[in-house]
């Protein structure tokens, strides 16, 4: 098991950088032994427009990025806050192809290994109705923390690095 490893997430604009989605929210959470140890947040101003689906979804719109930092800032800090750590998210296949493509528009590559909660509990809960994160986190802890807000970035990164822990304590 992963004794030190950082859970992320983002929120974008929409389903595909392929498709010019950009992301507009990180978070991430350091973990050693269990316990979050140091944390990074940030909305990004990536000079795109939030559609409505994506604000009813997370939350976030257009006031709300401006005068956010670039991507380029907020990319090289969080750079510097993973890095050569295990990468842990929920759906890690969608939140790495944003990351590589935020990474690669700043000349950058993303070697980081990378590890999915959302596999894992596919795996070692496959009698779940269905494995969405708040699915998962209500099956393995009761309720969700007070204040979580779902589809906010720092808060499902925070999810993600408790179902990982708990999921590879199983």
């Amino acid at each position: 098991m992963l004794k030190e490893f950082v859970a992320f997430d983002v929120e974008t604009t929409g389903l595909s950088p392929l498709q010019g989605h950009r992301v507009v929210e990180i978070g991430a959470v350091r973990m050693n032994s269990g316990m979050i140890t140091s944390e990074f947040h940030s909305l990004i101003d990536c000079g795109r427009t939030i559609p409505k689906a994506i604000q009813r979804i997370t939350g976030i719109n257009d006031d709300m990025l401006c005068g956010q930092p670039s991507p380029d800032v907020v990319f090289k800090g969080f750079q510097r806050f993973i890095g050569k750590a295990v990468l842990v998210a929920h759906n890690a296949r969608f939140d790495r192809s944003f990351l590589r493509y935020e990474f690669s528009r700043l000349g950058w590559t993303l070697s980081n290994r990378t590890r999915c909660t959302l596999a894992l509990s596919r795996r070692k809960l496959p009698r779940l109705s269905n494995h969405r994160l708040a699915t998962v986190a209500r099956h393995l802890f009761g309720e969700l923390p007070a204040g979580v807000q779902l589809h906010r970035a720092l808060d499902d990164a925070r999810l993600a690095g408790k179902i990982w822990m708990a999921l590879n304590n199983k």
